[in-house]
């Protein structure tokens, strides 16, 4: 089997330019290399982990990044094949081609809210995602969307989307069964919530960019149907704990309904959303990880307090502050 380099070698006639330079720049999920095709274009040649996503969904999530960015959304657009598809196919891998976006993520997952630009500029983010989800409503989605919804039974389910997250094997038996109850709960609290449709489901700190023309969003390979809270919800998450969790969740709300209409009791619904995308990142980092790693704990632990959250009826800022 062709290690990861040899693969995008090989990958490169596909788009017309055997021989061009490769730069590793991201190895976790997919496997990401920098590259100048042979028009000149600077691009980012991502090899899709295998098993995850068909070509036809990868194929859906760049039909829409394309139809995003000719509606003016800043968002990473693809580049087509020789043959004119998105994607080609490699001894069992896809592969697709992304125009370069110059700047550097947002920020890291474990730095500090105070004085950086997570928080700075949390309104800008919030209008971003308002964009995204206004720009989807009038039309700039594929249709049908051939992606996996995020919906209750991919959240909170017997099996779902990214594991069963009150499995976690490093959660103590106390914190399985807050698990367990706030699953319950969070069921009954779904009810309510509307405005489903096509979602980005992954806006943490290192998918969105900063740009010299402002913020864009990268990564789209968790996207499909669902909340477009679990966007906003996704944007706060790894802020959970910090004592300015508050002003970055008001700051991004205030910026989204500077765009886009939230009604009161929507937004009221953010907390459960924001827990509902901590208790998925339990599940997802489970086989991702060996048993003794400090994240498989982090994860575990930041679930259960904000299955505790949900369960007293308190916000996770209001825990945090």
């Amino acid at each position: 089997m062709m290690n990861d380099l040899a693969q995008a070698e090989s990958a490169l006639a596909h788009w017309g330019s055997l021989g061009a330079p490769l730069r590793l720049v991201w190895q976790s999920e997919n496997v990401v290399f920098e590259t100048v095709l042979r028009d000149g274009t600077r691009a980012a040649l991502r090899l899709h982990r295998p098993g995850y996503q068909g070509r036809a969904a990868i194929e859906a999530e760049l039909d829409w990044c394309a139809r995003l960015a000719a509606a003016g959304v800043p968002v990473a657009t693809p580049v087509a094949a020789v043959n004119g598809r998105l994607t080609a196919g490699l001894g069992g891998r896809v592969v697709s081609c992304l125009r370069w976006l110059d700047g550097a993520p947002l920020g890291q997952a474990d730095q500090p809210l105070a004085g950086s630009a997570v928080a700075a500029r949390a309104g800008e983010l919030g209008a971003l995602i308002a964009r995204l989800h206004n720009a989807t409503d009038a039309g700039a989605c594929p249709q049908p969307f051939a992606r996996k919804p995020w919906d209750a039974g991919a959240l909170l389910g017997e099996h779902p989307f990214w594991g069963r997250f009150w499995d976690n094997p490093a959660l103590h038996p106390d914190e399985r069964a807050d698990l367990l109850a706030a699953r319950d709960l969070a069921g009954r609290q779904l009810a309510p919530a509307r405005d489903f449709g096509p979602i980005h489901a992954d806006v943490i700190r290192g998918n969105v960019m900063a740009t010299p023309d402002g913020m864009a969003l990268i990564d789209f390979d968790d996207c499909g149907p669902g909340w477009r809270l679990y966007d906003l919800a996704s944007a706060l998450i790894q802020s959970w704990g910090d004592p300015d969790m508050g002003r970055q969740a008001a700051d991004l709300l205030a910026g989204y309904r500077s765009l886009r209409a939230l009604p009161d009791d929507q937004a009221a619904l953010l907390p459960l959303f924001v827990a509902l995308r901590g208790f998925a990142s339990a599940g997802w980092i489970v086989p991702r990880v060996a048993a003794g790693d400090a994240r498989l704990r982090g994860y575990a632990a930041r679930a259960a307090g904000l299955a505790r959250d949900l369960l007293a009826g308190r916000t996770p800022w209001e825990a945090a502050a």
